[in-house]
């Protein structure tokens, strides 16, 4: 199979990859849309209204979340790739104040973001948990164009035509195509690994290798990623939302240097360096701050976490070694994005901490000089203890336990890849196994787990 690196790492804009990021995304997408009908059929109508209605998670969480802020900043013409947010800003201002927007090539167009986009708490659109309608009407008020758009995780969106439909699946024959090694299951990418004498880097590697030379874009995730713990590390204040959740990571990043600078620490200390490092990133995802989908924003911590411990902290790391952690950690993403989920509103925490903490601990277990069995193994024992995590966001916000639960994630992966080091990579449950029981698990899990924010801490909170 080929699910590339970039599918897996994006780079966007907080606090959530597929509360924000996806319906920004698909709101550009409508407008391309609205263009092309425009080009092919001049005559069918003059374009004059938009409007939008969020269902499922994203109605239930979709404030705590800004999907609606999303969504406007997308009609708008705003992409998650390269935020400007005094420009967002003063888009915002200019809707609510005039009722208008003015994408490029469409002309003004009546859009109220209070009143045109709705939060249908009834209706759940059969495609998936987070589901968004959008639609264009003439100057009579007719319907001029309406399409229906799936946020399926970690920034990705379908439409519901392609969710239907075979041939979008990443891993069909033809999908695969002219990539060296097509695995999409971990069976397959060990017997690949066998066969060739390939690591899983080098194998991931000669997958992107046939869209060009990947390590400038693995470098520029790697960079986004370091950018943003660092800003976490030297940011303090209150985070949005009304929670009033005080930001921690600066505080604890200049205990921890003082206490290093005179031998105070305890050897348990490297579990706070590596939650110090997720919680940086969770705090600026929170703040709305630019990160990279790891697999998603809710857990955008996770990876960077590891990655920086790996970096700065375990002997022997090289930059070589950096870009094959990436390039693993994709890997065992793009195996359970396909096989099972990534979505919290499709299949709870477990899919994303739980997911995140998996290609954690296969990238560090590969960048330590892991064999292709014992990354497996790495990537299995991670995702085995985050089984049945929900997903419960206090007031729809990605801050508690968000923020904490990533740095617990981290924790976790570094234990499994130290795990898996000190074995000889066999091991009972395989890794597919585990996914598949992530997936039946998610299934089976109540709709106030998944991201509704109806049960769970969201429901138990302290009495004022």
């Amino acid at each position: 199979m080929f699910l590339s690196v970039f599918d897996i790492f994006k780079i966007g804009i907080g606090p959530s990859s597929s509360h924000t990021m996806g319906p920004m995304v698909a709101a550009a997408e409508f407008l391309e849309d609205l263009r092309g009908r425009r080009d092919k059929e001049p005559g069918a109508g003059t374009l004059a209204a938009l409007g939008c209605s969020l269902h499922g998670s994203l109605a239930f969480t979709g404030k705590g979340h800004a999907t609606d802020r999303a969504v406007a900043l997308g009609l708008a013409g705003f992409v998650p790739e390269t935020p400007d947010a005094p420009a967002a800003e003063a888009a915002l201002t200019a809707m609510a104040s005039t009722g208008r927007v003015t994408p490029d090539g469409l002309g003004e167009l009546r859009f109220d973001p209070n009143e045109d986009i709705a939060f249908d708490y009834d209706l759940r659109l059969p495609g998936h948990a987070n589901g968004m309608i959008l639609r264009a009407f003439d100057d009579t008020g007719a319907l001029y164009m309406e399409e229906t758009f799936y946020s399926v995780g970690g920034g990705a969106v379908l439409r519901a035509s392609e969710l239907d439909a075979p041939d979008t699946d990443l891993h069909t024959e033809k999908a695969q195509a002219g990539y060296p090694h097509p695995f999409g299951s971990a069976a397959e990418m060990l017997e690949m690994g066998a066969a060739s004498g390939k690591t899983i880097a080098q194998m991931k590697r000669a997958n992107e290798a046939v869209h060009g030379d990947p390590d400038t874009r693995i470098d520029r995730v790697m960079g986004v990623m370091m950018a943003c713990v660092d800003r976490g590390l030297e940011t303090g204040g209150i985070l949005p939302g009304g929670l009033k959740v005080k930001r921690r990571a600066k505080e604890l990043h200049a205990a921890l240097k003082a206490e290093g600078g005179q031998n105070l620490a305890q050897p348990h200390t490297v579990n706070d360096w590596l939650c110090v490092y997720a919680m940086a990133v969770n705090e600026e995802n929170a703040a709305g701050g630019q990160v990279v989908t790891a697999p998603t924003n809710g857990a955008a911590g996770v990876v960077p976490s590891v990655l920086r411990y790996y970096r700065d902290h375990c002997v022997g790391a090289t930059e070589a070694g950096c870009r094959d952690f990436l390039l693993v950690a994709a890997a065992i993403g793009g195996l359970i994005r396909h096989n099972a989920s990534i979505s919290g509103a499709e299949v709870g925490c477990q899919g994303e901490v739980g997911s995140a903490a998996a290609m954690a601990a296969a990238g560090l277990c590969a960048a330590l000089g892991g064999t292709n069995a014992q990354v497996e193994n790495a990537a299995e024992i991670a995702l085995e203890h985050h089984l049945g995590m929900t997903c419960d966001p206090v007031g729809g916000l990605v801050q508690v336990p968000c923020i904490e639960r990533n740095g617990l994630g981290a924790v976790k992966a570094v234990a499994a890849a130290s795990l898996a080091l000190r074995g000889d990579g066999t091991h009972y449950m395989p890794l597919d196994n585990c996914i598949e029981t992530m997936r039946q698990t998610g299934r089976d899990m109540s709709d106030h787990y998944k991201e509704t924010s109806l049960g769970g801490l969201a429901v138990n909170l302290p009495e004022c």
